[in-house]
């Protein structure tokens, strides 16, 4: 896979150069602007695609994977209306999943938290806000968030979570920072439904099964009613296929649990 990271470091040292070569040596500054422009595009990128593993390193695909295992993985609840539906067709059809809940929403619905981890699946760090801003937080800011979640965790199941997904996928060095300080291993994805936007079922859906194949890791959100019909098509569609999802920590052989 292409190293965006390293590709971004190469550029940064021709930026540097042309910026030598345009002081001393007068050329012209228009490459100087374009390389500046690419260096931008690159970082810009880089910070909002967690696959890039650009800033942080977060396990996305499990390329070295034997068994036709899979992980589907769920966002932003837990949530009244919609996560105990998404846990009732996972036991249905025996499948184990992943969640990575806000601290706030945990908060909200202790019984619920309890209940996806009672049913056997993983649970993980999503922050404690979700705010729209925060890819912007500072370094303390961040921790903070992260270390209140798992206080919020810690005091109701007693685990304490090592699994972190940034909200939205977005990363940064200070992002980088705060999950090393903190030692969590990131979890991102290489299916992203976006089951939260305007795109209909079966277009979510098709996102998600075109090409799927053992070691993927599947984003969706116990969010609403749309994903849980797509969770009930997807779950018919891998038995077909023969693969079983399972949670992220036995996709690629990780502590949940610290």
């Amino acid at each position: 896979m292409l190293n965006f990271r390293s590709v971004n470091i190469v550029t940064g040292i021709i930026l540097l150069i042309l910026l030598g070569f345009y002081l001393f040596f007068n050329i012209t500054l228009w490459c100087v602007i374009l390389a500046c422009i690419i260096w931008l595009l690159i970082t810009m990128l880089g910070s909002g695609l967690i696959h890039w593993n650009y800033h942080l390193k977060a396990l996305n695909y499990n390329a070295n994977i034997k068994t036709n295992h899979v992980a589907i993985t769920f966002d932003d609840g837990p949530n009244s209306n919609f996560t105990p539906k998404v846990l009732s067709l996972l036991e249905k059809h025996h499948a184990k999943a992943t969640f990575f809940c806000v601290g706030k929403h945990i908060e909200s619905h202790p019984d619920i938290f309890k209940t996806i981890i009672d049913h056997g699946h993983t649970v993980g760090n999503h922050t404690y806000s979700h705010a729209n801003t925060f890819g912007f937080f500072s370094t303390n800011k961040v921790m903070a968030e992260l270390q209140k979640t798992n206080n919020i965790v810690k005091n109701i199941s007693g685990l304490h979570l090592n699994l972190y997904r940034p909200a939205f996928g977005v990363t940064n060095p200070r992002i980088k920072q705060a999950v090393k300080k903190l030692n969590l291993t990131t979890i991102g994805w290489n299916k992203r439904s976006l089951d939260t936007t305007k795109l209909n079922e079966e277009q979510v859906l098709k996102r998600i099964t075109t090409n799927i194949k053992k070691g993927d890791v599947i984003l969706l959100h116990d969010t609403s009613e749309k994903t849980i019909r797509v969770l009930e098509r997807l779950l018919l569609f891998l038995q077909e296929k023969n693969l079983q999802s399972v949670t992220v920590n036995d996709l690629f052989n990780v502590q949940a649990y610290a």
